[in-house]
């Protein structure tokens, strides 16, 4: 198997181009389809303009096939300029919606390995872009494996760079998913002794026990007061009475009040007569 560096063509591809030059393919003999054999040759003039050519094929190499339809590239300088043009502002957008979701709270778990990814990602496609040769990890580790384990034909450096694209970018959603469920939830006492205030959800469930017991008690005075619809004169009495219910069983009955008055009688009979001390 021949291997390509970036830096030159082999002569087993030329003669593979020639050949697929003067013998296209049986598939579109066999259907007499002069426009779709008139594409195919289309298709090769095209293959052979862009290895004979060391720009083009350096940014086909790196860019892709859109590269050959960028206007006004004329060097290789051209092509990264237009590169930086169509690439840069991604990277930039992701960084500060990165920045913004970190300061506000969102994507906390896994944040730093999110910036770690997206500096390696930059860094890999920066190093592959501005390289007269392929990358190590392509020629030395990828393009070996693919030929020893698989039948896949080579990479070249921009399938590289888009397989770590998305790689990146199904590393973001794990994290984003699987983040929740992995990060250990701290217990409510912890939470509310280490910050000094009580967790929402607890608020949230105080306030509706405190409304069921609203409810329940509104609806237990309202079947006590049922007698008494209607009777204004049997009301006042009702409630009278319980004024005085609670003042003689709840405030009399309390131990400070009866220690108070205690203390009150017993200045109030220091004063008096021998027989009448005892008296209460």
């Amino acid at each position: 198997m021949t291997s390509f560096d970036g830096k030159g063509i082999s002569m087993s591809h030329w003669e593979w181009l020639t050949t697929l030059e003067r013998e296209p393919s049986n598939k579109i003999i066999a259907s007499g389809d002069r426009a779709a054999s008139g594409a195919h040759f289309v298709h090769l003039k095209l293959a052979q303009d862009t290895l004979l050519n060391p720009t083009q094929r350096f940014a086909y190499d790196r860019f892709g096939p859109d590269a050959l339809n960028w206007q006004h590239c004329s060097s290789i300088g051209d092509y990264l300029f237009q590169a930086l043009s169509k690439f840069g502002p991604t990277y930039v957008g992701a960084g500060i919606m990165m920045t913004i979701l970190g300061i506000t709270g969102y994507l906390q778990w896994g944040r730093f390995w999110r910036y770690i990814f997206s500096a390696l990602l930059l860094l890999l496609e920066f190093y592959t872009v501005t390289r007269p040769y392929w990358p190590p990890l392509l020629n030395n580790a990828i393009n070996p494996l693919l030929a020893r384990l698989t039948s896949h034909p080579p990479l070249l450096p921009f399938q590289l760079l888009a397989l770590a694209r998305k790689t990146t970018l199904s590393i973001f959603i794990a994290l984003s998913q699987l983040g929740p469920l992995l990060q250990p939830k701290p217990s409510t006492s912890t939470t509310s002794s280490a910050t000094g205030s009580i967790d929402p959800q607890q608020l949230n469930r105080i306030e509706q026990i405190t409304q069921a017991n609203e409810l329940e008690a509104t609806r237990l005075l309202g079947l006590d007061m049922a007698p008494f619809v209607g009777d204004g004169h049997g009301v006042d009495d009702l409630k009278a009475r319980l004024k005085e219910w609670l003042v003689q069983n709840t405030i009399r009955n309390d131990p400070e009040v009866r220690d108070a008055m205690g203390k009150v009688m017993g200045r109030r009979r220091l004063g008096a007569p021998a027989g009448a001390r005892n008296v209460r």
